[in-house]
């Protein structure tokens, strides 16, 4: 993790954003480059969400990655669904300010690696961009002024009284002249309307500053104008380069190289052109190259300059390996800021690609691929399974990825690209949210959300692997930064390995806690004894502490409310307060000379405090409103300041860029005179400070020690430092440590051990959960394995012998043990396959010697595989079902001690493509009717049916394919079946018209009218309306007392029902003498052939009455004797039709039997137009009245004699779900 202020350890590019405020007063204030000058309050820019939001409004491309690196090439990661988004052009990529607080807290809420830049390749170093607003970031007290509040918890204490730092320090005699720092402004005239800027400078033995400004149009969400400016003299004087890339070329970003800073890219605005300006000369002179894809981001290579990776607006990955100017397409479906250059040492092919993608199964997965060779055969997966989306973080030594199952995130790392392992939390933490903070050092540091917590996250460290966490600090306190993305409030203090501060959220408090041994142990911060005026701070622990806030600088040229710095070790300089917690109304600043032991304040004010001369010096800044021309620099880390004026007229600051300018010792400063003027570049120059190079005169040496204890991560370390008040120039070769030398290691070097947890007594004892034999589980009876004494030492830590030899772990031979815990799973954790497709079983054993144990699986297929040992089916047994069902799958391990056996039941299906809903066309109220769902294919295993009826909102469930229901309401009643089979939903609905009783006869019609049909639902739908129409027109009869369905198969056949009118069914008596008057209307119009329709010119079809029967009025009550004999005699006839039937069936060619107009029916899926059918074809005969049984067979016979007419037997089939 890096400990510095600055985004770009090599390559520092400023982006600063102007958008004019009007205010009554000047009171804009912020944390990132602002202009005080401001007008009006921009308006608010949403960040594009990586998955879930998304503005209605077209939201502005947003930035390369390249714009957030992060310092020292650090990369950092999360994991699922806490990736950040992007922001849009001109919003500063700040993320969780807290009121009153600096902008751009980056501390531990860290993503991917290289998804900031850096390890392993950096996102290029264009700079974050900034507003030159600065209203709503940072709520000063009321005042303009911030002092240490009165301590919360204080016993007698007395409220402190403010002032600025200036009244009383280091005070100017009267009279004499005001010390001035050598500068020179330049304005970059005519570009005063530019609201954008973009700030170049290396510093590295280099005199060349680019800057790029823009006009951005908020409501076009593009860039309209563009300016490029140069200067080769440290930013005296610059020149404006519009005419050499292009007097109408609109550009939006500026790239350089981390290998080559003499490299430039410039990208053109998307919304004009996509093009791409390449200079190899430090910005003198450009090439432009027409590109056919819209760059979102870039990804420069960490080691060869040539290479770089293009990310575009429509997820496309591409490859240059000559800066840019020719591209390769690589995948087409990559996740956002998902995709990583190799890490030397690590990767076999400098140009390997890992990447996260989706395939073509839908899935995302873990790909890597040459640069060169990418291809769809030439792609490799390191893990075998589909992961979660934006879940993959390559950094360092690491991989990590993660996968859902059941709603329970699992999480994976391989160490050294060495195959995945499951990572290993406390059993019962149950993350839902999981953040990789640091990689340093061969040991993961994490944040992990547990199922209990909110705005709080617990802190892992990790054995070296990465495998086995243990917990170092619970309720970390997190928030969500403008991005979207998680920040969590720790800080690892640089310079010095182990020490971290972290903000706990304590009984609803926030409390700041310092550790010297990487989590092992944690502290409150002492308040300083004495405030700015020497009197004495009251301030007592635990009731009373120092809070610091935690948040790194966003941007370069804000130190950020928290530095520290590699070449100035102990050294750190914080926003905070004093009290009984964190408070981010009022702030103080704060200092410790010592790494953290002991603070004194500093300012009462929130200042810009940045380093000097490699940490020799400090220059401050105050953070305000108003114009101001002086800077404080101290040589003594903060006990004394002097004041230096560095314009002669005061200025709105917008920031500052420092680091770049450590070799020469310049720094500039950014702001506006007025409220309209253009942007003022002031370059100071602060050699002059410095009256000559140190000696060793000039050094005092410095013992690291925490609280006293002078052994720090198992060492002892002497650091030397300028004497206090020396204002002489350390220079680069500056080497701060003198002597470091091991310790004696006592029980602070070492932690509890997974699995273990400490308690008050200090000892290390196993968790309830937890197992200690279990660590042998993967051992073997002959083989070694070391046994933990529930201790680990801290990793870093270098310390020697003393309880080194009591708490490592012991070497023992591995115990004989019978199989126990034995599990089968399936590979992707589902308990559901598709017929067809490979199905991979996981056996694993919680103990058992692995070497030495049978393994016999049984696939419950009749198939069946047995190995000698667990090696074999390390990675999965693979097995394809060739029919659909549910199996049992049954593992069995035994060895010389035991066995053991574990069942899994796994679910095979075809997935299920149409249904067809038969249910009548008519039914009797209150009588029951079966309803069949008929699904393709026919073998789809095990499904459920959900059945809905009328206007209910909850559903019958059944297993089986029919139900039987009863109607109690008349009118249209509606159907409706889902039918879930595996992954697949499908349905189908159908209408039921229900009345008390209605009349039914069969029809045919004239021989042309089979020529036409195509025997497919629609069409029998459709010309059942005609019929309708025919029928309605000839005979004045209503149109809802009609219904006409016609049937599958050849020769064509209808069945006509006639209903009751809807206003007639409570005159029962006269309503069924008037449907009998209906019918015989009917019958005769059809008797007389005046049933006629035109089919398509030239095509007349005659409508005809099938003789033989008319169905009888049918009733739900009895006493209908006369029809009873009649219906008793028409079943003796129809026994002795059957028989003839069945004696003589293959002599009579145009009879067949019911079964076959039901198989027709179930045809009506496997049209070749449509797979489904508003209006089943089912007949009276379906009916279940034992009164119309005889009825019912005489339909049944008519109807079927009349829809088989000549080869109407099909070979037709519903095909099954096989496997050939």
């Amino acid at each position: 993790m890096e400990k510095g202020t600055n985004c770009f350890p090599t390559c520092h590019t400023i982006f600063l954003a102007w958008t004019w405020f009007l205010l009554l007063s000047w009171c804009c204030t912020g944390a990132e480059i602002t202009c005080r000058s401001c007008s009006s309050p921009s308006p608010s820019w949403p960040s594009s969400s990586s998955r879930l939001r998304q503005e209605q409004r077209p939201p502005p491309p947003p930035p390369p990655r390249g714009l957030r690196s992060w310092p020292g090439g650090r990369a950092r990661g999360s994991l699922g669904a806490a990736a950040a988004a992007e922001p849009v052009p001109g919003a500063e990529p700040v993320s969780g300010a807290e009121p009153g607080g600096q902008a751009g807290p980056r501390g531990a809420a860290l993503r991917a690696a290289g998804a900031e830049g850096g390890a392993p390749g950096s996102r290029g170093p264009a700079a974050p961009r900034t507003r030159r607003s600065t209203e709503g970031r940072r709520a000063l007290p009321a005042g303009g002024v911030g002092g240490v509040p009165a301590a919360e918890g204080q016993r007698g204490g007395r409220a402190q009284p403010r002032g600025p730092p200036e009244d009383g320090r280091a005070a100017r005699p009267r009279g004499a002249e005001e010390p001035r720092l050598s500068s020179t402004t330049f304005a970059l005239t005519g570009d005063a309307a530019h609201n954008q800027a973009m700030v170049h400078w290396s510093g590295h033995n280099s005199s060349v500053i680019l800057i790029l400004t823009k006009l951005y149009d908020f409501n076009l969400g593009s860039v309209t104008e563009s300016s490029l400016w140069r200067s080769t003299d440290y930013g005296t004087t610059y020149e404006k380069l519009n005419d050499k890339v292009g007097l109408k070329t609109v550009l939006s970003y500026l790239y350089v190289s981390p290998t080559n800073k003499r490299k430039i890219m410039l990208l053109s605005d998307p919304e004009v052109e996509s093009s791409i300006l390449i200079s190899s000369d430090e910005g003198a002179t450009y090439q432009k190259y027409r590109l056919n894809f819209y760059i979102q981001s870039l990804l420069f290579h960490p080691k060869q300059e040539e290479w770089i990776l293009a990310y575009s607006l429509d997820q496309k990955l591409y490859s240059s390996m000559d800066f840019g100017r020719k591209w390769q397409l690589m995948h087409e479906r990559v996740t956002p800021n998902r995709f990583y250059w190799s890490v030397a040492g690590l990767d076999k092919e400098p140009d390997l690609v890992h990447m996260e993608a989706r395939t073509a199964d839908g899935h995302t997965h873990y790909l890597t691929c040459r640069i060169q060779e990418c291809s769809e055969t030439k792609r490799s997966g390191p893990f075998s399974r589909s992961i979660d989306v934006s879940s993959l973080v390559v950094q360092d030594e690491y991989i990590f990825i993660q996968v859902t199952t059941g709603g329970r995130a699992t999480y994976y790392v391989s160490y050294r690209r060495e195959p995945f392992a499951q990572i290993k939390l406390p059993k019962y933490s149950l993350p839902k949210d999981m953040h990789i903070i640091s990689t340093d050092e061969n040991q993961v540091f994490a944040a992990v959300q547990e199922w209990n917590q909110n705005d709080t996250y617990n802190l892992y460290i990790s054995d070296t692997r990465g495998v086995y966490f243990t917990l170092a600090l619970e309720n970390v306190k997190s928030s969500r930064g403008l991005e979207g993305n998680i920040v969590i409030d720790l800080y690892e203090v640089a310079g010095i390995k182990g020490i971290f501060l972290a903000n706990r959220k304590v009984d609803d408090h926030i409390k700041t806690f310092i550790t010297y041994n990487k989590g092992r142990d944690w502290r409150l911060l002492q308040a300083p004894d004495t405030d700015l005026r020497g009197d004495p701070v009251l301030c007592q622990l635990p009731f009373c502490s120092l809070h610091l806030r935690l948040q790194l600088s966003e941007n370069p040229y804000t130190s950020g409310s928290i530095s520290s710095k590699e070449t100035a070790p102990g050294l750190l300089v914080a926003t905070g307060n004093i009290g009984s917690e964190l408070s981010y109304t009022e702030a103080g600043v704060f200092i410790s000379s010592d790494g953290g032991n002991s603070w004194r304040q500093i300012f009462e004010e929130e200042y810009n405090v940045w380093f000097l001369d490699w940490g020799g010096a400090l220059v401050a800044m105050k953070h305000t409103s108003v114009p101001i021309r002086h800077m404080w620099v101290s040589f003594d880390e903060g006990r004394s300041w002097t004041k230096y004026s560095f314009t002669s007229t005061p200025l709105f600051v917008d920031g500052s860029l420092v680091d770049p300018g450590i070799e020469t010792q310049i720094m500039t400063v950014f702001g506006h005179f007025s409220l309209r003027s253009e942007w003022q570049l002031v370059k100071v120059d602060y050699k002059s400070l410095f009256s000559r190079r140190c000696t060793k005169d000039d050094y005092q040496t410095w013992h690291l020690h925490n609280q006293g204890e002078p052994c720090v991560m198992g060492e002892r370390k002497i650091y030397k430092k300028r004497k206090p008040g020396a204002q002489c120039s350390l220079g680069q070769d500056y080497s701060q440590t003198v002597v470091s030398e091991p310790c004696v290691c006592g029980q602070g070097d070492f932690e509890c051990d997974y699995g273990y947890e400490r308690h008050s007594n200090n000892q290390c004892i196993p968790a309830f959960w937890f197992s200690p034999s279990s660590l042998s589980k993967d051992c073997n009876v002959g083989q070694n394995y070391w046994n933990s004494t529930g201790y680990r030492r801290i990793v870093s830590n270098n310390c020697t012998d003393g309880l080194r030899e009591k708490y490592m772990a012991k070497m023992e031979k591995c115990p004989g043990k019978a199989p126990r815990g034995l599990h089968i799973l399936t590979s992707d954790g589902k308990l559901v396959m598709e017929q067809g497709h490979n199905a991979t079983f996981i056996i694993l054993m919680e103990e058992g010697d692995l070497q030495r144990t049978n393994i016999q699986l049984d696939f419950g297929d009749g198939i069946a595989v047995s190995y000698a040992n667990f090696s074999p089916v390390e990675d999965g047994i693979r097995h394809v079902y060739k029919s659909a069902g549910i199996f049992q799958v049954t593992a069995f391990a035994e060895n010389s001690l035991g066995s053991d056996t574990a069942v899994l039941f796994l679910h095979v299906v075809c997935p299920v493509e149409h249904v067809h809903l038969s249910v009548p066309f008519v039914a009797i109220r209150n009588k029951d009717v079966n309803i069949t769902a008929v699904v393709w294919p026919s073998q789809a295993g095990t499904l459920t049916y959900f059945w809905w009826f009328g206007n209910s909102t909850k559903p019958l469930i059944t297993l089986e394919s029919s139900i039987s229901y009863t109607f109690t309401v008349e009118g249209m009643n509606t159907v409706t079946v889902q039918v879930a089979g595996g992954s697949s939903l499908i349905q189908d609905t159908k209408e039921i018209a229900v009345h008390e009783y209605f009349q039914s006869q069969l029809l045919s019609f004239s021989p042309n009218l089979d020529y036409h049909n195509p025997d497919i639902p629609e069409w029998r739908q459709d010309v059942g309306k005609v019929i309708k129409r025919a029928l309605a027109q000839v005979t004045g009869i209503p149109d809802e007392q009609i219904l006409v369905a016609l049937f599958p198969g050849l020769p064509t056949s209808a069945e006509l029902f006639i209903l009751p009118h809807k206003n007639t069914t409570e005159r029962r008596k006269s309503s069924e003498a008037d449907l009998e008057q209906v019918v015989e209307i009917l019958f005769n119009a059809l008797n007389q052939n005046l049933v006629q329709f035109e089919l398509k010119p030239g095509v007349e079809v005659v409508v005809y009455v099938t003789q033989l029967t008319l169905a009888p009025l049918v009733d739900s009550s009895s006493g209908h004797s006369s029809s009873a004999m009649l219906m008793l005699l028409s079943v003796v006839f129809v026994g002795l039709a059957v028989f003839l039937i069945y004696k003589f069936k293959r002599k009579i060619p145009w009879i067949n039997i019911y079964a076959q107009v039901q198989h027709d029916k179930e045809q009506e899926m496997i049209g070749s137009v449509s797979q489904s059918e508003n209006a089943p074809k089912i007949t009276l005969s379906e009916f279940t009245d034992p009164e119309e049984l005889m009825d019912k067979e005489l339909d049944t016979r008519v109807m079927g004699s009349i829809s088989t007419i000549a080869n109407s037997e099909s070979t037709k089939e519903i095909p099954n779900c096989t496997s050939v």
